[in-house]
């Protein structure tokens, strides 16, 4: 497997927690029966009270197994290891771009809907299914229950959260009326086209072609319609920036927030006293304005600076990494131009003239 598809499906949320757990018993013993497991037995009680049948909840826990693997990849992510360059040279080839414009070509109409109802733009949706699951290439092949299982029961540190998303899982699973042991997904149990994690699944999943289901796994529609909402949900500011050029100093402020994931705290004052400066973000927003300080580190070690904006923050909320942010944008910027290099038209919404 190349590293490309390794590094596809980071999934929403961008879970990077490390820590591994202590050497697993082996994969294929049946360590999630509820009947002797106690955490098992608290979800399937908590389950039950929402509505889910007891016996089905039980029969889908004792086919979970636990996963090493899965624990071993939590610690691992890319974002907690690789620089920027190393980390862009990963999802910004050429094919990755071309097959962004064919992946719009291919479903134009789309597009157009999400742009309209959403305000996000298509190169942004694009992006994030191009490098979560390179269009939909790459959807995961660890099995989702097994994923969530382990880490719902033997992660060191975030238990509760995946149990959660264990629950959300299954919920899903009922009311679509789907195999879990069937589905796969990325090792931390992101899911589809878009990677959402279960409760994103639930919360930002939409019928975009009105099918009458939420189908994230096969239907590229529905994808597109829930990485939009997804983006409206969390604050895109539509036609806004992502982020700004800017420069500064060869080696970065000491006294500066940098590479922050959350909201732009930093005046244009700040960063000017720290030797950064960006015309564009002079000229194009209020003095008052904040921005977040990215410092990016080239192949050569010399460093990149921008200026992030809201909407490099809403991005960051979809993977909890400034690099993942920055490579969807530069991935968008270049869905963009290859588009109109090849002159591909774009189709008018329905409320457009």
């Amino acid at each position: 497997m190349n590293r490309a598809k390794r590094m596809a499906g980071v999934g929403v949320l961008g879970i990077m927690v490390g820590g591994l757990a202590s050497p697993l018993m082996a994969e294929d013993a049946e360590n999630f029966d509820p009947e002797h497991h106690s955490g098992a037995r608290a979800l399937v009680k908590s389950l039950k009270d929402e509505g889910l049948p007891g016996d089905w909840l039980n029969r889908q826990l004792r086919q979970a197994r636990l996963r090493q693997s899965v624990l071993d990849a939590m610690a691992g992510a890319a974002e907690r290891h690789l620089e920027w360059h190393e980390y862009r040279d990963i999802f910004m080839t050429q094919q990755r771009i071309e097959e962004g414009v064919e992946f719009q070509q291919a479903h134009q109409e789309a597009f157009a809907k999400a742009e309209d109802v959403y305000g996000v733009p298509r190169d942004i949706i694009t992006a994030i299914i191009g490098v979560e699951t390179y269009y939909g290439r790459y959807r995961g092949d660890h099995p989702v229950l097994d994923s969530l299982a382990t880490l719902a029961f033997e992660h060191p540190s975030r238990g509760d959260f995946f149990t959660r998303e264990l629950g959300a899982f299954l919920q899903i699973a009922y009311e679509q009326q789907v195999d879990p042991a069937a589905l796969k997904g990325s090792y931390a149990g992101a899911m589809g086209y878009p990677q959402f994690i279960p409760t994103s699944y639930q919360a930002y999943a939409v019928d975009f072609d009105e099918d009458g289901q939420r189908d994230l796994w096969n239907n590229p529609v529905d994808a597109i319609g829930s990485v939009a909402n997804y983006f409206a949900e969390h604050g895109w500011q539509e036609g806004g920036a992502v982020y700004y050029p800017a420069k500064g100093p060869e080696t970065a402020p000491s006294d500066l927030t940098i590479n922050q994931i959350t909201p732009p705290d930093t005046s244009l004052e700040a960063l000017e006293g720290a030797g950064i400066t960006s015309d564009e973000a002079l000229d194009a927003l209020d003095e008052n304005a904040s921005v977040t300080p990215l410092v990016l580190t080239l192949g050569d070690g010399q460093l990149m600076y921008r200026l992030g904006v809201h909407n490099f923050y809403v991005i960051t909320r979809y993977n909890h990494s400034h690099l993942y942010a920055m490579v969807v944008a530069e991935l968008a910027e270049a869905i963009a131009a290859e588009a109109q290099a090849v002159g591909v038209e774009e189709p008018q919404g329905e409320d457009d003239t």
